[in-house]
């Protein structure tokens, strides 16, 4: 129920959802005796997704996520395993076409096989089943064993977890596969601007992990003036820095996690 729960109230919760439904409200006012809060509506819709889309916001809300856990540090030694979060593959896609599709988040999967490579002991666990809602759609985790072989990592060093369907359940099938050892240094590897929602759910797990965030899409503090050139771009970076601030006051609110806004 939450995960049904979560996935709608965040989806309609996107600002390029929300400032679309003013717009269509208003269009569809302008054929009834409510003309002048119609053309108010669509103004503002207008006016909202321009300011969206070209001014720094989606760049300002993602840099507090990124930059909260810092660069994983090589220097304490080899990790004993690795987690990696599913994302990072378009199951749908994958399957028509008949060849693993990455999209936007590959880093987590060609990163944890340069860690494999480099920590040739570690365990290596992928978590992700399907995010969807739709039960029709195919599970992350076989392709993404398919991709790290076609990487060079081995079969048996592989663990895929393919039942989770978001990552609180990321968090405890994990910790039921790896079945850390008191001593023992797990990696968590996912998107920079998830990893404070992914290491509050790993804590409520019980499941001591170190961070290790990939793929950025922020430079710096510098970005927090930097205008977008395109106003897609800045519409999808407001949306998924909404998503990931949604996430973390719901997993805060029902419950999911202990903190906020997790810190290393």
């Amino acid at each position: 129920m939450f995960f049904v729960f979560s996935k709608t109230i965040g989806y309609l919760a996107m600002p390029s959802n929300v400032m679309m439904a003013i717009g269509l409200i208003g269009l569809a006012l302008l054929f009834t005796r409510f003309r002048r809060l119609a053309s108010w509506l669509v103004v503002t819709s207008l006016v909202l997704m321009a300011v969206v889309g070209y001014s720094s916001l989606g760049r300002l809300l993602l840099l507090p996520l990124e930059q909260r856990f810092p660069a994983w540090d090589a220097s304490r030694g080899a990790p004993d395993g690795i987690v990696v979060l599913g994302g990072a593959i378009s199951p749908n896609i994958s399957v028509a076409r008949g060849s693993v599709a990455l999209n936007g988040s590959a880093e987590r999967l060609t990163v944890t096989a340069e860690l494999a490579r480099r920590y040739p002991n570690a365990r290596i666990i992928f978590t992700g089943g399907s995010a969807s809602l739709d039960p029709t759609v195919p599970l992350e985790a076989p392709l993404a064993v398919k991709e790290f072989e076609a990487l060079g990592v081995p079969h048996d060093r592989i663990t895929a977890e393919e039942q989770s369907r978001n990552t609180i359940e990321n968090a405890v099938f994990s910790h039921l596969l790896a079945n850390p050892k008191p001593g023992e240094r797990w990696v968590l590897v996912t998107s920079a601007s998830h990893m404070p929602r992914a290491i509050g759910a790993f804590r409520a797990a019980g499941f001591p992990v170190e961070a290790y965030p990939v793929n950025w899409h922020t430079t710096g503090r510098r970005d927090a003036s930097e205008l977008f050139v395109s106003f897609t771009g800045g519409l999808a970076m407001t949306d998924y820095a909404v998503h990931e601030w949604f996430g973390l006051a719901a997993y805060r609110l029902t419950g999911k996690t202990s903190e906020l806004f997790p810190a290393p």
